[in-house]
């Protein structure tokens, strides 16, 4: 059985489903950790969110090499060994380390190789994924090993984590130090922009404090005010109530790096600003075309519309592959994220690149804010004051009144191999958030990938806004290169 090179072997980890050994195992109290306030904040209603990490690869998986591989690299991570329990005195909740069954954990379904239409097969079983929530008495995640060929690899894994075990960062170092490049077998790969300091800070740094403090007091303002009662705009892509009980689907449509980065050298902006701008020229070609579906004849975009994102940052001052334990040596783990509310202009354009430019403008303006700080300390401070019930409120009102969740992690710059496979695409996702859709944006050697987690009652055609976002670059990018060539 293989092992991934680099790997440093534990001793046989016991698996068990005994539940008088739990019992027993329990009692040692000073093994119990409680949970942290942000991971114990996604246990309540309107945020109890799961993290969905779909990977495909080139090869058939082996699940053996797969199964004691996680016991050697997951299973060293308590939290991913431990149970999370409630104390029925106080409401808190303790991380109890429990021993683990692999097979519980990791699911191989019996396919029919005769599938007719394989990518739409994947596609609905992780949607029926979104239907369910891992059992607590079992340590929240799980593997869902496919073992067919779609058209953009020859076998795919899921992986469902509840997001009390970390935030996007944390899980995407949890899953890239189990990977190799693909041109050196004993080397982890390499993420943009190692080591360097957040965004937040180098902006902040550089503006004047008078303009920090300004753009902080605009976006505590209007934090206030979604809070209480500032609704975005009802649109097409405007979830109801109960959206986050709701079945979503999954799309992963990939784009050319190389086109991004054109968009980026010919106006002086970040990828980021480019991806967002796509992003928003995406969503008025999307609505567009939703308004003239409609009876009356006379719907069209509205006028001064207000289409505002959850825009999440990661808090921590580097961005390094760790090792597979929960160590804060890095501040790799937990949920170290703060946002910001980012609005977003769905109007016609003349020029497809004002798109990009009105990204930049607004970025720029949120970096160089206090705003995510102030959310996630902001967000600590209510819990200690208020409760754990009242802050999951507050979360749901913010989330709920805006339209969308957007989030963007930065991948491996080279070929990777996971447990000896080598990765064709990663694409993280989420669900149970109050919100419709969620946008996810991924890079991964030369491709940007875009995840789209949406609502099928709210939008029955994501692969129409998948199409609208790829129609969107097209335009941006023919207008950079007439740029660049005058």
């Amino acid at each position: 059985m293989d092992i991934i090179p680099s790997l440093n072997t534990l001793r046989s980890i016991r698996t068990t489903k005994n539940e008088k050994t739990f019992k027993c195992f329990r009692k040692g109290e000073d093994h119990d950790q409680p949970l942290s306030p942000m991971a114990r904040l996604f246990h309540e209603p309107g945020s109890n969110v799961y993290i969905i990490g779909i990977m495909g690869v080139k090869t058939k998986i082996r699940p053996d090499v797969f199964k004691e591989n996680l016991v050697h690299t997951f299973l060293k991570n308590r939290r991913f060994s431990s149970l999370q329990v409630m104390d029925k005195e106080n409401g808190s909740m303790k991380w109890i380390p429990t021993h683990v069954n692999i097979d519980d954990h990791v699911i191989i379904p019996e396919l029919n190789p005769k599938i007719e239409s394989p990518d739409k097969f994947v596609e609905d079983y992780i949607s029926n994924l979104s239907r369910s929530h891992i059992e607590n008495t079992k340590p929240l995640w799980d593997l869902h090993i496919l073992n067919i060929k779609t058209s953009e690899a020859e076998g795919m894994c899921v992986f469902r984590f509840h997001h009390s075990l970390g935030d996007g960062m944390s899980l995407m170092n949890l899953l890239l130090a189990c990977t190799r490049k693909v041109s050196d077998p004993e080397a982890l790969p390499t993420l943009p922009g190692n080591n360097n300091k957040s965004g937040v800070a180098k902006v902040a740094s550089i503006w004047s404090r008078l303009g920090v403090l300004w753009n902080s007091f605009v976006a505590l303002l209007m934090f206030v005010l979604t809070a209480l009662f500032l609704q975005d705009t009802k649109t097409p892509m405007k979830g109801s109530k109960g959206v986050e009980h709701r079945a979503r689907r999954f799309i992963v449509r990939s784009v050319s790096l190389d086109d991004i980065k054109l968009v980026k050298r010919a106006m002086n902006v970040t990828l980021n600003d480019v991806v967002l701008g796509v992003t928003q020229a995406g969503f008025y070609r999307y609505l567009r075309g939703r308004y003239s579906e409609t009876d009356d004849k006379r719907a069209d975009i509205p006028d001064n519309m207000r289409f505002r994102a959850t825009f999440f940052f990661n808090l921590r001052a580097a961005t390094r592959i760790n090792d597979y334990t929960d160590t804060d040596a890095f501040g790799t783990w937990g949920n170290k994220i703060g946002y910001s509310l980012l609005p977003f202009d769905i109007r016609f354009k003349k020029d497809p690149l004002d798109y990009v430019r009105d990204a930049n403008s607004i970025v720029k303006q949120k970096k160089a804010s206090l705003e995510p700080l102030f959310t996630y300390f902001f967000t600590k401070l209510f819990i200690m004051l208020f409760g754990i019930k009242a802050a999951g409120k507050l979360n749901h009102k913010v989330f709920y009144n805006t339209t969308l969740w957007f989030s963007n992690v930065p991948g491996p710059q080279e070929k990777i191999t996971f447990f000896g496979h080598e990765v064709a695409y990663i694409a993280p996702s989420c669900y149970g958030q109050p919100n419709a859709l969620m946008i996810h944006v991924v890079s991964y050697t030369d491709k940007v990938i875009f995840v789209i987690s949406a609502d099928e009652e709210t939008i029955p055609d994501p692969h129409k806004l998948c199409d609208d976002l790829e129609e969107s670059l097209r335009d941006i990018k023919a207008s950079a290169h007439l740029q660049m060539v005058k």
